[in-house]
């Protein structure tokens, strides 16, 4: 078993498929084949099961993940460390709320690729749920979520501050939307602001509700500004609207509308340039907090929901 063996299995465990990782490795799918039936035969254990739209782990091949994972990890850090002299340069690979995005990192983003334009900088959008276990499992080097956080393996960080509102169409009052079949617009499970919406309604004793799923936040607002139910979302992405008269915003306890975004990151990767420029141009007097353990959400083996 070597370090080949080890990227080309983590690669087919998380795309599910070998033609899938073998376009990710940029080889044909018979090497990854052969490496992967090599593998199992040095072992002497199934890795995968297979079936008609690609494989899925074995119980072995999911204890042998987490050393993968680890594995092509440090390759990867070793060659970033040897390369790194210095100077903020190379891949740095980061996620976010598409809220987050919108509102705060087009001018932190702008800045950043100015005074550092060797970085080669991706930005990954998906919901906190999914931002967090990329985090985990080294494919983001860092994402902005919706806290709180509390992971063992995780350092993190305040970004920006938010408050909540609870938004409904401008035409109706929002006692009526509670009062009679309640409608609510959402992004899909794994949404920080879907949770903390669904146990707000929960603490107004409303138990009848129903959910209208949305890919993008534009469907949510236009949706909104149609009629069709009521949200949850930051204030600064709303009034906008709400000043042009297209939708109604109601004021939470601050307790409850006080938000805080967090940048995470691994605990065990080391800091290589780019992402110490990042971190010091992001928020320079604020320190990275230890993370306290806390139970792993059921979504992932090592995610924390947000």
């Amino acid at each position: 078993m070597d370090s080949v063996s080890l990227r080309f299995f983590e690669a087919v465990a998380r795309s599910g498929a070998m033609n899938r990782a073998a376009e990710a490795l940029n080889t044909v799918q018979s090497n990854v084949t052969a490496r992967m039936k090599a593998l199992e035969e040095e072992l002497g254990v199934a890795l995968f099961r297979r079936h008609s739209r690609g494989v899925e782990l074995t119980s072995a091949g999911e204890r042998l993940l987490p050393y993968a994972l680890k594995s092509v990890h440090l390759m990867t850090e070793a060659r970033r460390s040897v390369l790194d002299e210095g100077l903020p340069k190379g891949r740095l690979s980061l996620g976010s709320l598409e809220t987050t995005a919108a509102l705060r990192l087009s001018p932190l983003l702008s800045r950043y690729g100015t005074k550092y334009p060797e970085v080669d900088l991706s930005l990954k959008v998906g919901a906190n749920d999914e931002l967090i276990r990329r985090v985990l499992d080294y494919e983001l080097d860092g994402a902005f979520v919706c806290g709180p956080v509390q992971h063992p393996q995780l350092l993190s960080s305040v970004a920006f501050q938010e408050e909540l509102v609870i938004a409904s169409p401008a035409n109706v009052p929002l006692e009526r939307h509670l009062a009679v079949g309640c409608r609510v617009l959402v992004k899909g499970q794994g949404c920080a602001y879907r949770n903390r919406l669904d146990v707000l309604l929960a603490q107004m004793g409303i138990q009848e509700v129903a959910r209208l799923e949305f890919g993008t936040l534009d469907a949510i607002i236009g949706c909104l500004e149609g009629g069709l139910g009521i949200t949850l979302l930051p204030r600064s992405l709303l009034q906008a609207a709400a000043d042009a008269g297209r939708v109604r915003l109601t004021d939470l306890s601050p307790e409850a509308a006080r938000v805080q975004t967090l940048f995470i990151r691994r605990r065990d990767v080391g800091q290589f340039s780019a992402l110490s420029a990042l971190l010091a141009e992001l928020s320079p007097e604020v320190p990275a907090s230890e993370a306290l353990p806390m139970e792993i959400g059921a979504g992932h083996r090592r995610s924390a929901r947000g």
